[in-house]
């Protein structure tokens, strides 16, 4: 066991802990400090039990929040990969069928000749058209 001081709340504790995990202890006592220097900054001097088991509480209160967002996050994961599982197992769409309009050759043949021939009555009109104003 390993011995290490924390400051909390601008006292030294001495507190025990595994060896190698003097870091995680240390983390702690940096949250539940900055938890004392708001109780602190609040309320002024109280007594160290007091100001302990607010801090603590108040540490308390925000892990609950930060568990409820979780299991919150976890659970909408949970249901958008179920969704997506959902969609990968359904089968592929069928093709789309698109008909294109068939126009038959005789129509094609008229419509032509008709192109023909307003494309020489315009000719002849500009024709006639510059032969008038000369």
């Amino acid at each position: 066991m390993t011995q290490v001081t924390v400051t909390v709340g601008g006292r030294e504790f001495d507190v025990a802990c595994r060896d190698g995990e003097e870091p995680y202890l240390r983390a702690a006592a940096s949250l539940l400090d900055a938890e004392a220097a708001t109780l602190l900054g609040q309320m002024g001097r109280m007594p160290e039990t007091t100001m302990l088991l607010m801090s603590g509480l108040m540490l308390a209160d925000k892990t609950a929040a930060q568990e409820d967002r979780l299991r919150r996050a976890e659970q909408t994961l949970a249901a958008r990969e179920a969704r997506i599982e959902q969609l990968e197992k359904r089968p592929a769409p069928e093709p789309e069928r698109i008909e294109v309009p068939f126009v038959p050759q005789p129509v094609v043949e008229e419509l032509t000749a008709l192109t023909a021939r307003a494309e020489a009555m315009a000719d002849g009109l500009e024709a006639e058209g510059g032969a008038a104003s000369d």
